[in-house]
């Protein structure tokens, strides 16, 4: 039992309730991807200037897919000045020079398609750089294409947030932001405009109309090209003054018919973190990120860094304190808005969040790994967490990395390959390096760990294949809890699909707790796929502290 709980009272009966897999529409190779994202500056220099490229991922296609990877994510490569990390566009039509030319990452997208990988690309779609050729033109004097192409605000700066222009010879109204002061916001239009400030123009007006069809004539460009869809940055962020969310969702609708009639074998994703409203908005998947609270419950906050604090009541941590419950309650409210339109996807981190390593050891980051990599939905492994790579707080400053206490660098340091010069990353002088290497001389490599069948990397690999394996773990498999209490442990459910059933017990806490499985299997027996300190025993499972079990139902 677990804490006096009977297993009927724990679990409810499976035969109370259907499970069936519903399969979303659209490509029919998003069934069964794995994405793995690639922050390109730091994956793999193929040039010895210090700086990862184009050519370098390519030459890096093979390891991606020994992982059990068939889908590729890569941060933005557009012409940019680098204040944002490429985030700040100054050219969405150019590959910027440090990754490559155009010519390359056709390259890349036909080397992928060779070996059946799928390559997404990062859109940002709500800003641009202040140096792209649009805002210059936007911020003249003299009336021309561009002018409302951007939101611009009277002078003098009554409007919060609100930036004059960094130059000479331009109109006297002030920008709006969309992050940074340099990002200035393009101008979708508003959902309701103030009367009162008649620069807020509706998302009908000529210039909104013209910006967004530019946005689509840049996804043909490269979908053409060959890339397989995008990956949109602050996709919630276009139309201002929306609270119902109703004009950017008819928005996303508009490019999701266009690519569904064009290109149906393109996807968008979304970073929105609010899937019960990306999803039905158009996005074929969107992800559960780190400024929204499942994602904290599950694996707590951002990487604040004063004292180097973390949450201690994060579900994924040793003191047992997790409100699991409040994860699966909300992830149930957009599981079952989402199910049968598109994706979920909980990824192990990514280049704005801590990696999953910090204040953990590789036993407790198995833990997250088996509960995220059997779960619905799409996987997003972010590069290096599948060998262990540490996250560095203390690294420097880069290209816009610390937001605060925010030290987002720390998660985007170079791959590590080898034990060779600069971990195999580079040819290139210490100094010229993206960012640092780890310096720990204990630091994880793939070379190393390709040669260890107990290793992190071939752990991930054996999680990756049993989901490819068992259709009940697959990304529209049905999910159902079984137990999920707060500050209780472990967490246990179901995936199904046709007769299949798996059932997956996760406990990160440093205390041992059983679980009585009667009620849930029915008479069947359970059979091991793949344990971490778990046992079967006269119908429990018994866990030992920071543990896991995957078992098939026969």
């Amino acid at each position: 039992m677990i804490n006096g709980c009977s297993s009927a009272a724990c679990f409810p009966n499976e035969t109370g309730a259907a499970l069936w897999a519903d399969v979303p529409p659209g490509p029919k190779w998003l069934q069964a991807a794995v994405f793995y994202q690639v922050y390109p500056q730091s994956y793999y220099d193929s040039n010895g200037d210090g700086i990862g490229d184009l050519p370098g991922i390519m030459a890096k296609l093979d390891y991606i897919n020994s992982i059990g990877c068939n889908a590729i994510w890569i941060n933005p490569i557009f012409e940019s000045p680098f204040g944002d990390a490429g985030y700040d566009v100054a050219d969405f039509y150019k590959v910027a020079a440090r990754y490559g030319t155009n010519e390359d990452l056709k390259n890349l997208f036909a080397e992928a398609h060779k070996r059946n990988l799928h390559v997404c690309l990062d859109l940002v779609a709500g800003h641009t750089s202040v140096v792209h050729p649009w805002f210059q033109q936007s911020a003249l004097d003299q009336p021309n294409r561009y002018s409302n192409w951007y939101i611009w605000t009277p002078a003098p700066g009554n409007v919060p947030g609100s930036q004059p222009f960094p130059g000479d010879h331009h109109r006297s109204d002030r920008y709006l932001p969309n992050f940074f002061p340099f990002q200035p916001a393009l101008n979708y239009g508003y959902a309701q405009p103030d009367p009162k400030e008649p620069w807020q123009l509706p998302s009908s007006h000529s210039a909104c109309i013209d910006l967004r069809e530019e946005l689509k004539k840049i996804m043909k460009f490269w979908l053409d090209l060959g890339a397989d869809g995008f990956r949109v940055d602050l996709a919630a962020s276009l139309i201002r003054n929306d609270p119902d969310h109703r004009q950017i969702s008819a928005l996303w609708r508009y490019y999701r018919a266009w690519l569904d009639l064009e290109y149906p074998e393109a996807v968008l994703i979304s970073e929105w973190s609010d899937p019960a409203v990306a999803v039905p908005a158009g996005f074929h998947a969107d992800s559960l990120l780190q400024f929204r609270e499942p994602y904290r419950i599950l694996l707590g906050s951002e990487s604040h860094i004063e004292g180097n604090a973390r949450d201690p009541h994060a579900f994924f941590e040793r003191a047992g304190g997790g409100d699991i419950k409040a994860f699966v309650d909300d992830y149930l409210w957009h599981y079952h808005i989402t199910k049968s339109r598109g994706y979920i996807s909980i990824p192990t981190s990514n280049h704005d969040t801590p990696r999953p390593t910090w204040g953990r050891n590789e036993q407790d980051v198995r833990t997250i790994f088996a509960m995220l990599l059997t779960m619905p939905g799409l996987p997003f492994i972010y590069y290096g967490d599948e060998i262990g790579m540490r996250f560095l707080p203390e690294v420097p400053n880069k290209e816009g990395g610390t937001l605060g206490e925010v030290r987002r660098c720390g998660s985007r340091t170079p791959m590590q390959w080898s034990k060779e010069k600069n971990a195999g990353f580079s040819t290139a002088s210490a100094e010229k390096l993206y960012l640092p290497i780890d310096p720990s001389e204990s630091r994880p490599d793939v070379t190393t760990e390709e040669k260890d069948p107990a290793s992190m990397l071939n752990f991930t690999r054996q999680l990756l294949k049993l989901r490819r394996q068992h259709r009940a773990l697959g990304n529209s498999a049905a999910f159902q809890p079984l137990y999920a209490e707060k500050n209780k442990y472990p967490l246990v459910y179901l995936r199904a699909a046709d007769t299949e059933r798996i059932v997956v017990a996760i406990n990160p806490a440093e205390r041992a707790c059983t679980i009585i499985l009667g009620a849930i299997v029915r008479p069947a027996p359970l059979r091991p796929l793949l344990v971490q300190k778990a046992e079967l025993r006269d119908g429990r499972i018994e866990m030992g502290p920071v543990s896991f079990g995957i078992f098939a139902a026969e």
